[in-house]
């Protein structure tokens, strides 16, 4: 669907312009909204997670996927971290289940991946250079028509146009649909990997949009999300100084109260049967609709499990760091604003 440049560059207004605008009232940190404003259900067939408003909104910026310093400018330098922590994880479980089959150069050779919401393909091109059977999804269709039209540039990812789709040479596909569609289309426990960057803020029905997500990963599989959390501090970075101060994003890209804390994440898997009950018996009852997080210790879900991380833009570097694993209070500030997510579908 699309994919949102978030926070601003330090150094980039002066005193005189930030004294010009008056900081408004900062919202508190809020639990009341987030996942569970909605049942979760399977919604196949049922309501949709795509919002027309957010598909407009980013199909009239989606010739400027590809400017390094345009819109999505900071999403370019975020897509190294992303990256990181992808290849990082699925390396470690790699590793736990079997270190002489671990795959250091392309951890995720082998694997069908998927990317909801692909945007213009920054993370697409990543992953299928990474080794995956890449395909990337996404609403809007001008999106689809970038991305491939940018794969098709590159040898190694180009491409050829068939009826609605545009397949690579068996590491890149796109296709423009949703994820409901999708799940419709090839059913559930489909890929080993599924992505979702800097969209779930901007969905209907957030619920369903992650309920969907996960029923699409195979059991042993992996489900990442990046997104914002519900913060006076993501107000402040992402609102008031990103879009209505700098103007580094357009002004309407986020709504606040669409942004979901990493607690409320946790939460919904460790809560959550997944997939749902009707859903499992299509899989085939390869896996029984449970929960993905068993348990939470001091807080935080087992790291085979599930896990949080931070992502801090460093405005004197020019670039992104994810916060270390266990950093000192890193739930307090470092997952403050933009984060990373990971959990992973039971085996058995």
């Amino acid at each position: 669907m699309m994919e949102s440049s978030v926070l601003f560059r330090a150094g980039r207004v002066s005193r005189g312009r930030l004294s010009a605008y008056i900081i408004p009232r900062l919202p508190t940190r809020s639990v009341s909204a987030g996942l569970h404003t909605h049942s979760v259900s399977s919604s196949v067939g049922g309501q949709s997670s795509v919002n027309p408003d957010e598909i407009a909104h980013f199909s009239r910026l989606s010739q400027q996927w590809w400017d390094e310093r345009g819109e999505f400018g900071l999403l370019h330098k975020m897509n190294p971290v992303r990256m990181q922590f992808i290849r990082n994880k699925v390396l470690e479980i790699q590793r736990e289940e079997d270190e002489s089959k671990a795959n250091e150069l392309q951890p995720l050779s082998g694997l069908d991946v998927l990317d909801v919401g692909c945007g213009g393909g920054l993370l697409c091109e990543s992953l299928a250079r990474s080794g995956g059977r890449t395909l990337g999804i996404d609403a809007s269709e001008s999106n689809i028509a970038i991305a491939s039209l940018h794969a098709a540039a590159d040898p190694a990812l180009a491409s050829s146009p068939s009826i609605g789709e545009v397949k690579g040479r068996g590491s890149l596909t796109y296709k423009h649909t949703s994820v409901e569609d999708l799940l419709v289309e090839r059913g559930p426990g489909a890929f080993d990997v599924v992505c979702s960057m800097e969209v779930i803020e901007h969905v209907d029905n957030p619920t369903a949009f992650l309920t969907n997500c996960a029923t699409l990963v195979k059991p042993g599989g992996h489900l990442f999300l990046s997104t914002i959390a519900r913060t006076p501090l993501s107000y402040f970075l992402t609102i008031f100084a990103a879009e209505q101060v700098l103007r580094l994003v357009t002004p309407g890209t986020h709504t606040h109260s669409k942004y979901i804390n990493p607690e409320e994440m946790v939460e919904f898997f460790l809560s959550t049967p997944l997939p749902p009950p009707d859903m499992a018996a299509v899989d085939g009852d390869r896996t029984a609709s449970r929960p993905w997080i068993s348990r939470l210790y001091g807080g935080s879900p087992l790291r085979t499990e599930a896990e949080v991380r931070g992502m801090l833009y460093l405005p004197w570097k020019g670039e992104w760091t994810l916060v270390p694993r266990g950093a000192p209070g890193a739930s307090v500030w470092a997952e403050a604003c933009n984060y990373l997510f990971w959990v992973r579908r039971p085996v058995e």
